[in-house]
């Protein structure tokens, strides 16, 4: 699987275990098997719930006028993604993981959510 698609079941995953609260156990048997083998998958999935507390205290001290409740799950998903991506995943360029945060974005979001994670994450890295 490449990046690309691994970013996507990550997100999925993740997003599912933000409005279901569901065990992790679960939402990782919600993907096929091929999928739970990619370590690149694994990767997002785990580093995002381990360091959750850290990357959401990063996203809401870069939210102006907002709180971190206030933004949509699928924004704030998103957001978890790319900031664990760039706190965390050294070999990925910046550019790279933003550029991903908002393809997401514009496939899972509405028309605005590309700007917003965009904004966000030009914040998070400067």
């Amino acid at each position: 699987m490449n990046r690309h698609k691994a970013r996507e079941k990550a997100f999925q995953t993740l997003f599912q275990l933000d409005m279901n609260e569901d065990e992790v156990s679960l939402a990782m048997e919600s993907l096929k098997e091929e999928e739970r083998k990619d370590v690149f998958l694994s990767m997002l999935i785990e580093g995002v719930i381990t360091y959750k507390e850290t990357i959401d205290l990063k996203i809401s001290e870069n939210l102006e006028k907002w709180s971190l409740e206030r933004v949509a799950s699928v924004e704030r998903t998103i957001l978890r993604l790319a900031v664990y991506e760039l706190l965390y995943m050294e070999d990925i360029p910046q550019n790279v993981t933003i550029n991903e945060a908002v393809e997401l974005a514009h496939t899972f979001g509405d028309e605005q959510s590309g700007k917003f994670i965009n904004g966000v994450l030009s914040k998070v890295i400067s």
